[in-house]
């Protein structure tokens, strides 16, 4: 499925030539492959400070779709979270959608994707308590590099791109 994306090294320079272009600092840090939370929790080095992140491309029944991140440690309650934005119900977006509407492989999803979402097909919904730790840690379009970012900052780069982010404090399993 990789094949048929741009490669790698291109998406995640486009990123970073976008965020160069909007003065925002950021640190990135090479790493193996992550799939999973759980993947990166047991990857993860000492010189990975800051906030980790769970990111997650939705699609609703009717065909919107939807990129959430909020923190790792977040139990989201996804049925909360389509009844709070008037949705009958999530599922989880294929990874063909994922790589058409995004440009990434399963396993990259990070806001940072949104930047080859040209339509604003996909809303960015941002975990408010996401937003008050600082730096941030995403994917940069690909799942071997996590590159830190300022909270303020993430907001200021997808108002940039178009896709200005529904901030909200996420709903949790109990």
């Amino acid at each position: 499925m990789e094949t048929n994306l741009a490669p790698a090294d291109e998406r995640e320079q486009r990123l970073y030539a976008k965020l160069a272009e909007l003065d925002i600092a950021w640190t990135t840090h090479a790493h193996e492959a992550v799939f999973t939370v759980e993947d990166a929790r047991a990857a993860r080095v000492d010189a990975l400070a800051g906030t980790h992140t769970k990111n997650l491309f939705l699609e609703s029944r009717s065909g919107a779709l939807f990129l959430v991140a909020a923190r790792e440690e977040l139990r989201l309650d996804l049925n909360a979270l389509a009844r709070a934005l008037s949705i009958p119900r999530f599922s989880f977006g294929k990874a063909e959608l994922m790589a058409e509407v995004l440009g990434i492989a399963p396993g990259a999803v990070s806001p940072f994707a949104l930047i080859n979402d040209a339509g604003v097909r996909v809303r960015a919904i941002l975990d408010e308590g996401m937003l008050k730790k600082d730096p941030l840690n995403f994917h940069p379009l690909r799942n071997d590099r996590t590159t830190a970012i300022k909270a303020a900052d993430l907001v200021r780069f997808l108002s940039a791109i178009g896709h200005e982010p529904l901030i909200m404090r996420l709903p949790e399993k109990t």
